[in-house]
């Protein structure tokens, strides 16, 4: 059962591998994508990490953190976008509580999940244990008519961000990871999306893997794991 109407994803479950929080030396929140789940995302988890991590995934209601292209007007994806965010963030907090400093707390998803990782991490920018975007990019319409192909169904391609966040990610690592023929994932969004990290001060890395379409490929996610194992010492 979904929350309230003005946040549909409070109250989801939240599944759990690896460590319990309060004895983990780090907690990777990780993001389904569109009609997926929280128990299939964490299919990932034993192969980003050790079993020193706590791995935590919200469920989004009705599998869908945001009802349409993350390329659409922010508004078109409201309440969902927002709701989205606060569900990840609640997970984040539930971490910090256990004793978790955010330093050693990674956001990751795929797909819809990887934009929302990618979308909330902005919007709290800070010293983060690092973000990892599976096949994903910044949500909204962008700067221009140039970030992205028109939108069918929606009018054309409207302009209802700039990009602009408030903060310093001061040397987060930030994972782009993606092809440059996804159906879904437009390469000029994943290339805006690594440069406005950077200029938040985050070491990005950006990750092209040619041909491949709308799939984590392994060497993303054996970057991830390089990143955790960094992490945890």
């Amino acid at each position: 059962m979904s929350g309230p109407p003005a946040d549909p994803h409070a109250g989801q479950s939240v599944a759990q591998v690896g460590a319990p929080l309060a004895e983990a030396v780090g907690a990777v929140v990780l993001l389904h994508g569109r009609g997926a789940t929280a128990s299939g995302i964490l299919s990932l988890a034993p192969e980003m990490g050790d079993a020193r991590w706590a791995f935590r995934a919200p469920q989004a209601a009705g599998g869908a953190w945001y009802p349409h292209s993350f390329l659409a007007p922010l508004a078109a994806n409201e309440p969902g976008l927002s709701s989205g965010v606060r569900a990840a963030m609640t997970a984040v907090a539930d971490a910090e509580a256990a004793g978790i400093p955010r330093e050693r707390i990674v956001l990751a998803g795929f797909s819809q999940g990887a934009c929302l990782a990618l979308e909330t991490a902005a919007r709290h920018a800070g010293r983060w244990g690092g973000v990892l975007a599976f096949s994903g990019g910044l949500i909204g319409t962008g700067p221009g008519p140039d970030d992205g192909p028109p939108l069918a169904g929606m009018g054309g391609h409207y302009a209802d961000k700039s990009f602009d966040y408030d903060g310093t990610f001061a040397g987060t690592p930030v994972l782009v990871a993606g092809s440059d023929r996804d159906p879904h994932i437009p390469l000029v969004r994943m290339e805006r999306t690594a440069e406005v990290f950077r200029q938040l001060g985050a070491a990005v890395d950006l990750r092209v893997h040619p041909g491949w379409g709308h799939a984590v490929h392994p060497e993303a996610v054996a970057a991830a794991r390089t990143l955790l194992t960094r992490l945890a010492g």
